[in-house]
C-alpha cells in the first residue's frame, strides 16, 4: 500500500510536533516553512553571547512534551536538557518591595508572610487552592479534549457547584483577585497571567487563575534555550523519515472536489492526502492561502485579537539589581496599563518582563561577562502597520529609562535593532496582525471559540497556539495531538503501526483525536 502523505505549512512546535507523530506512525510527512529553520515563534537571534532567546522563555506542563517523544518510542531526557526554576520570577514595585514566587510552595507561603502579612499568606492559601480545583476541573474535558463540549463543560459545572464559586462567572480575573487579595499588589502580580495568552485581567475570564496551578507545577529552562527544543523535536522526526523544506513559502492550499490536496509553493505543487496548517488561522480566513480555503475558518474563530508586545532580544551586562531568570517590573497603575492596550496603544508606563537567560542555575556564568536578556513589553495587536522611527526610538527610550528608575542598566545600552515590534512580528507570522497568541481569551467562552482541529475543507486541519486548545508552548503541542488524531481517523488510519525501526508498540491519537493515546 502507499504510504498516506501530509504536508504541514510551519515549522512551529505545533507543525513539529505534528510531523514527529505521523512520521514515527508511518506517515509520509513534509514541512515546508519560510523561515530558515524551525521554531516559529521560539525563534533565536544572535548576539555576542550566542543565540539569544527571542519568543518563549521557558517550559511548562513538562508531561505534554514526555508524552510526545514516548508516542515517537522515545524519551524525552534522552534528547532536551531540562533544569527546574527554584525561583520560578523575581517581582519588583517601585516603592522597593520585592517579592520572590517559588517552586516550593511552602517557601513562597513564607515569602509571603514576610512580605505581605500574615493575612495575605491566608489569602494566597486560598488562591492556589482555587487555582489547582480549576485546572483539575479544566484539563481534560478542555484542554485535553480534541472537541471540547460547551454543554459537557457546564454538567461537570453543575456536577460539582463549587466550581462556579472558583470560576466566578460574573467576574473578570482582575475583579475576582481584587477580592481575593487585600493587598493590591498581589491581586497585580497573579493579574499578570491573563498576559500569558495574550489577554487584559480586566478583560479576561476568572477561570484564567487556573495558569497559576500550571506554572506551580513546574518551570523548567532549556539548555541551549527554546530553540533547543524545537531541534530537538526536528531532529527526531528527520530520523523517523520526515521531510524539511525551508526558506520556502506557501503560497496556496490546493482544493480539488472540495477536499484540500497539496500546497502550491515557488518551487512547484507538493500533492497530499491531507494537509495541515500550522500557522495563524487567521491567514486563512484572510485568504491569504487561496480563495479556495477562506471560508475553511470563520471570522469568529481568529477575531478579536489578543496582545502583541514589543520584544528586545540582546546580550550585555547587568548593573545595579539582583535578576533571577525571570524578573518582572511592575507599572505603577495597572489600570492605565491595560486601558492604553485596549485603545490600541503602546502603555507609556507598562510592566517589563526580563529573562536572564544565563541565570537558570541562580547567577551569570562569568561575572561581569555579557549575558543574553529578553525584555517584554506587552503591546497592541495591529501589526500592519509600520513603526515610525521615532516611535521604535520612544520604546526604546521608554523601556530602558523605565528600568533605570528601578536601578537596572545595561552595557552597552541595546540598540533599536535588538528590538521586534508588532509589525515585525506580522512580518514574521503573516495574517496574525503581529498578534501573539490568536484569539482573544477575553469572554468566559473564548476558549471554545478558537478553531478546532478540523476545519471547514475536508482534508485541511489546523495546528498551533491559534487553534484549540489555545497559545503557549504546551497548548500548541497539545495541539498537534488533536490534528494527528484527527489526520489519522479521516485516512482510515486508526490502526497504524509505528515503523519497525522503532521501539515499542503503537501510540496515535484516537478516532476523534480526542484526549489520550490508543494502543
Amino acid at each position: 500500500m502507499k504510504e498516506p502523505s501530509v504536508v504541514i505549512v510551519g515549522a512551529g512546535i505545533g507543525g513539529l510536533a505534528a510531523a514527529l507523530r505521523l512520521a514515527a506512525g508511518g506517515v509520509r510527512v513534509t514541512v515546508v516553512e519560510a523561515a530558515e529553520g524551525p521554531g516559529g515563534k521560539m525563534r533565536t537571534v544572535p548576539t555576542a553571547a550566542g543565540p539569544a532567546d527571542a519568543g518563549p522563555t521557558v517550559l511548562t506542563l513538562k508531561p505534554v512534551f514526555e508524552e510526545l517523544f514516548a508516542a515517537a518510542g522515545e524519551a524525552l531526557a534522552d534528547h532536551v536538557q531540562m533544569q527546574p526554576l527554584g525561583v520560578l520570577a523575581r517581582h519588583y514595585w517601585r516603592d522597593g518591595t520585592v517579592f520572590d514566587l517559588h517552586a516550593d510552595a511552602g517557601i513562597t507561603e513564607g515569602g509571603v508572610r514576610t512580605v505581605f502579612g500574615p493575612r495575605a499568606e491566608a489569602e494566597f492559601r486560598a488562591f492556589r487552592a482555587r487555582a489547582a480545583r480549576l485546572f483539575a476541573a479544566f484539563e481534560a474535558p478542555m484542554m485535553q479534549a480534541a472537541q471540547p463540549s460547551q454543554a459537557e463543560l457546564a454538567l461537570r459545572v453543575m456536577r460539582t457547584p463549587g466550581l462556579i464559586r472558583d470560576m466566578a462567572p460574573w467576574s473578570s480575573l482582575a475583579g475576582k483577585l481584587e477580592g481575593a487579595f487585600s493587598d493590591p499588589k498581589l491581586a497585580q502580580l497573579f493579574g499578570r497571567y491573563a498576559t500569558y495568552v495574550g489577554g487584559s485581567p480586566d478583560a479576561a475570564p476568572a477561570l484564567l487563575a487556573l495558569i497559576a496551578e500550571a506554572e506551580m507545577r513546574g518551570v523548567w529552562a532549556v539548555q541551549g534555550g527554546m530553540h533547543a527544543l524545537a531541534r530537538a523535536v526536528e531532529g527526531l522526526a528527520r530520523v523517523r523519515g520526515a521531510t524539511f523544506r525551508y526558506g520556502e513559502r506557501v503560497a496556496r492550499i490546493e482544493v480539488q472536489g472540495g477536499r484540500a490536496v497539496g500546497v502550491q509553493t515557488a518551487g512547484g505543487r507538493i500533492a497530499a492526502d491531507s494537509v495541515l496548517f500550522n500557522g495563524d488561522p487567521r491567514a486563512i480566513a484572510l485568504g491569504m492561502l487561496g480563495e479556495g480555503v477562506r471560508r475553511a475558518v470563520p471570522a469568529g474563530a481568529v477575531e478579536p485579537r489578543s496582545l502583541s508586545a514589543f520584544v528586545h532580544a540582546f546580550a550585555a551586562v547587568p548593573r545595579g539589581v539582583d535578576l533571577a531568570y525571570h524578573t518582572v517590573f511592575f507599572a505603577d497603575d495597572p489600570q492605565a496599563e491595560f486601558a492604553a492596550l485596549a485603545a490600541g496603544q503602546r502603555p507609556k508606563d507598562g510592566t517589563l518582563y526580563v529573562c536572564a537567560q544565563d541565570r537558570a542555575g541562580g547567577q551569570p556564568a562569568v561575572a561581569q561577562s555579557p549575558e543574553r536578556f529578553e525584555i517584554i513589553l506587552n503591546g497592541p495587536p495591529g501589526g500592519e502597520r509600520a513603526e515610525t522611527e521615532r516611535e521604535i526610538a520612544e520604546c526604546q527610550t521608554q523601556v530602558f529609562g523605565r528600568l533605570e528608575t528601578f536601578g537596572l542598566s545595561f552595557a552597552p545600552q541595546p540598540r533599536k535593532e535588538s528590538l521586534t515590534t508588532p509589525s515585525g512580528f506580522e512580518r514574521l507570522f503573516p495574517g496574525s496582525s503581529g498578534s501573539l497568541y490568536g484569539r482573544s481569551p477575553h469572554g468566559l467562552t473564548a476558549g471554545l471559540k478558537r478553531p478546532l482541529a478540523r476545519t471547514g475543507v475536508a482534508g485541511l486541519y489546523l495546528c498551533g497556539g491559534g487553534a484549540h486548545p489555545g497559545a503557549g508552548v504546551p497548548m500548541a503541542t497539545l495541539s498537534a495531538r488533536h490534528a494527528v488524531g484527527a489526520i489519522l481517523s479521516d485516512l482510515g488510519l486508526r490502526s497504524m503501526s509505528r515503523r519497525t525501526a522503532m521501539r515499542g508498540g503503537m501510540s496515535t491519537g484516537s478516532a476523534t483525536g480526542a484526549t489520550g493515546p490508543s494502543a
